[in-house]
C-alpha cells in the first residue's frame, strides 16, 4: 500500500509502470485501488480491486508505442494518494496515518537522517489526489491543510479535478518520482491483519524534518519558539488532554476530578508545568506549540492524542490513554512506538503497554461518558516516567 515508483507513467488517467522485469515489482492490487469507497460488505473487496485502467505494468517496447519518443515531464518527487477521500477529511487519518506512511516509505531511501532532521532527500514538490476532490481534504478543525503547508510550505497540491485535466489532454506524463498510498491495498497486507496499522517502523530520527518544520512554523509568532520559561528551567511539562463536555468518550466526571487534584499535586510537590486543555479551545498553533514541549501527553482515546505527533521523543516521553475496561484500540500506541514514545493504556487502576497488549475490542461503553480511572495511578506512572529522565543523566 505504500511504494515509491521512479519514472511513473501516467495517459488518460491511468497509471503506467514499465518494465520489462515485472516479477520486481509487488502486485498492482498491493499497490493501488479502484478508489471505491470502503464499506462493509460481501461485494466490498471485488468493488475495491484495480483494473488496467488503474495502474499497468508493460513492457518498454509496448510503452514506445503508447507514448512515442515525448511524454510530458513531471518533475521532483510526488506524494500521491488513489484512496476514496472517505477517511482523509479526519486529523489523524490524513497526519498520523497518510503523511505518516508516506513519509516513513520515502525516508526509507536514506537510512542517516541527522537528529537535527538533516537528510538527503528533497522534499515532495506535490501532494496529489487522483479520488479527491479540493473541496473534500480538509477536516472540521482545519488542521489537515495547516499540517500539510507547514511541513511542506514549497509543495503543491492536486485533486481529482487536476488528474482528470492531465487525462483529457490525451498526453503522456512521466512522473520524475511517485511515493504512492492506498489504504484499501494496505489492509490486503499480512502486517494489516496483524497490527491494524500503516507505517513500519522507522530508523532514528526518520520523522524529525517534519515534526522541526511543523513547529517551526507554529512558533514562528512566539519569541521563544516552541520552548517557554519552564522548559529553559529544566520543568517536565504534563498535558492532560480533556475530553469533559464533549459529549463522548469522557472519564466518569468524579474521577476526572481526582486525576485534576493529583496533577495538581505533582505539579506543587514536583515542581511540573501541568497543562489541562479542552483542544478545541486552543489556536491550531496553540496545540502545536503546547505538544512540541510535552513530556507526558494523556487522555481518553481522541483526536486530541493527535498531538503525541509532535512530541519530542526522549527517554521519559510517554502517552497515557484511557480506555473502558475490556475496551482497547492501537491507533496511537502504535503510532506512539513508532516515534520511540512509551505508551500506557488504562482500565481503571491497571495499565498495560507493548509488547503485553490487550486484544482491540470495542465492548459496549467504549464510546460512553462514564469511563472509570484510578488518577492516582496514573500519577504514580507520571512520576516513575519522569524519573527516567534523570536515570538517563546519570
Amino acid at each position: 500500500g505504500f511504494t515509491v515508483l521512479d519514472n511513473l507513467y501516467a495517459l488518460n488517467g491511468t497509471m503506467y509502470i514499465v518494465s520489462d522485469k515485472p516479477s520486481l515489482f509487488p502486485e498492482v492490487r498491493m499497490m493501488t485501488s479502484s478508489g471505491a469507497k470502503i464499506e462493509s460488505g460481501p461485494d466490498t473487496e471485488g468493488r475495491l480491486e484495480p483494473t488496467d485502467k488503474d495502474l499497468r505494468i508493460i513492457p518498454v517496447k509496448q510503452a514506445k508505442e503508447l507514448f512515442g519518443q515525448q511524454a510530458g515531464s513531471v518533475n521532483g518527487v510526488s506524494f500521491m494518494n488513489s484512496d476514496n477521500p472517505q477517511y482523509i477529511t479526519h486529523y489523524y487519518h490524513f497526519s498520523a496515518e497518510l503523511l505518516f506512511g508516506l513519509w516513513r516509505t520515502y525516508t526509507s531511501l536514506d537510512a542517516d537522517i541527522q537528529s537535527n532532521g538533516a537528510t538527503i532527500l528533497p522534499p515532495p514538490s506535490r501532494f496529489i489526489f487522483t479520488h479527491t476532490t479540493h473541496e473534500h481534504w480538509r477536516d472540521y478543525a482545519s488542521m489537515n491543510q495547516w499540517i500539510f503547508h507547514a511541513a511542506f510550505p514549497s509543495a503543491s497540491l492536486e485533486f481529482q479535478g487536476d488528474w482528470e485535466d492531465r487525462a483529457n489532454m490525451e498526453m503522456g506524463w512521466v512522473y520524475d518520482r511517485v511515493v504512492l498510498a492506498d489504504r484499501a491495498a494496505v489492509t490486503r497486507s499480512k502486517a494489516w491483519y496483524e497490527t491494524w496499522r500503516f507505517a513500519n517502523p522507522g530508523a532514528g530520527w526518520w520523522w524529525t524534518p517534519i515534526r522541526r518544520n511543523v513547529l517551526k512554523f507554529a512558533s514562528a509568532g512566539k519569541k521563544s519558539g516552541a520552548r517557554d520559561e519552564a522548559q529553559k528551567q529544566g520543568k517536565p511539562v504534563v498535558t492532560y488532554v480533556s475530553r469533559q463536555g464533549w459529549g463522548r468518550r469522557m472519564l466518569k466526571q468524579e474521577d476526572h476530578e481526582v486525576l485534576v487534584s493529583e496533577l495538581k499535586r505533582l505539579e506543587q510537590e514536583e515542581g511540573y508545568e501541568l497543562n489541562i486543555v479542552h483542544m478545541e479551545e486552543l489556536t491550531r498553533e496553540e496545540q502545536l506549540v503546547l505538544a512540541g514541549k510535552t513530556d507526558i501527553l494523556m487522555g481518553v482515546h481522541g483526536n486530541g492524542l493527535t498531538a503525541l505527533l509532535w512530541m519530542e521523543p526522549k527517554p521519559h516521553s510517554t502517552v497515557m490513554e484511557f480506555f473502558c475496561p475490556g475496551g482497547f484500540a492501537r491507533d496511537y500506541e502504535w503510532t506512539a512506538n513508532r516515534l520511540g514514545i512509551s505508551h500506557y493504556g488504562f482500565w481503571g487502576n491497571r495499565y498495560f503497554s507493548s509488547p503485553d497488549l490487550p486484544p482491540r475490542a470495542y465492548p459496549e461503553g467504549f464510546q460512553g461518558n462514564e469511563i472509570p480511572l484510578d488518577g492516582e495511578a496514573v500519577a504514580n506512572l507520571v512520576v516513575h516516567q519522569l524519573s527516567l529522565n534523570d536515570e538517563a543523566d546519570d
